[in-house]
């Protein structure tokens, strides 16, 4: 039996009740359907598809046609999960009004019902446009890939007192401006629990410790998909990649020595139609 839609607000209510939200990223319909299966309360189709799915360096690459493009599969395959599209970089930095219609796209052309929008109370006035235009928001702030060269890499955020009191300004800012939700990433766990605490929204780590209301991974990283990145908060629940090169290979092989295909993999043919054909291309 099917479970029932998850809806922003059985997100807000799992925080109520103190039930973790499970988040994970997802790029494509078979892996929308077997995530979809395995009861994940919301997908976001994030921006790292530029690095595990187009082999780009970063995210900043990552165009809004390519996210609408892989926003619309992933749609096609999950009905169960709330569904968050990531805006791609310049896709809302530049101006409020753009940031809107791109917003839209997500939702109109897509079939997402969500957006996810990096940075701090710098994105607050962009955040409030949305939220405002009927689109529910999803923030992001702490290790934000879009700037990460502005943070000087791929640096933990708030380990400091000063970096700290501005997260949580920030996280403070964005739930104000309207977001349902935000994403801690690669802060230290007692300061992004103490952010979670003081949000009536709910947060969903990543690199961020056990006291958010809710956990994120990346599908290539938790499965051993990918392998370029590996940061420390990724638990690797499955080695796949391996298991997809060791039956490669294997199927290589078999081409090669001629076992494969074997006669249960070839389609017979009606013995008298055999002899007609054979009778046929015998004068040729």
């Amino acid at each position: 039996m099917s479970r029932k839609k998850v809806t922003i607000l059985d997100i807000q209510k799992r925080k109520q009740n103190k039930v973790p939200i499970t988040m994970l990223t997802t790029y494509d319909f078979t892996a929308a359907v077997l995530v979809d299966q395995a009861d994940i309360d919301i997908i976001l189709v994030g921006d790292s598809l530029g690095m595990v799915m187009l082999g780009y360096s970063g995210t900043t690459q990552v165009t809004m046609d390519e996210m609408l493009h892989h926003c619309k599969a992933v749609a096609r395959g999950a009905s169960q999960a709330l569904l968050v599209g990531d805006m791609p970089f310049m896709s809302y930095q530049a101006d409020v009004a753009e940031g809107v219609r791109n917003a839209g796209r997500f939702l109109k052309e897509a079939g997402m019902e969500c957006v996810k929008i990096e940075g701090g109370r710098e994105t607050a006035a962009t955040i409030r446009a949305i939220v405002q235009a009927g689109i529910p928001v999803m923030g992001h702030i702490g290790l934000t890939p879009q700037t990460v060269s502005q943070l000087g890499g791929f640096r933990i955020q708030g380990k400091t007192a000063a970096s700290a009191q501005s997260l949580l300004e920030d996280a403070l800012a964005l739930q104000e401006a309207g977001c349902f939700s935000i994403v801690l990433e690669a802060i230290p766990a007692r300061v992004a629990g103490y952010i979670s605490q003081q949000l009536t929204i709910p947060t969903i780590g990543i690199g961020a410790g056990v006291g958010c209301d809710g956990q994120v991974l990346v599908y290539h990283d938790m499965l051993g998909l990918y392998d370029r990145l590996q940061p420390r908060f990724v638990k690797q629940y499955g080695a796949i990649g391996k298991a997809i090169v060791t039956a490669v290979q294997t199927y290589s092989e078999e081409v090669r020595s001629r076992q494969f295909p074997a006669e249960e993999h070839t389609y017979p043919m009606n013995e008298t139609e055999e002899a007609a054909f054979l009778a046929a291309v015998a004068g040729r």
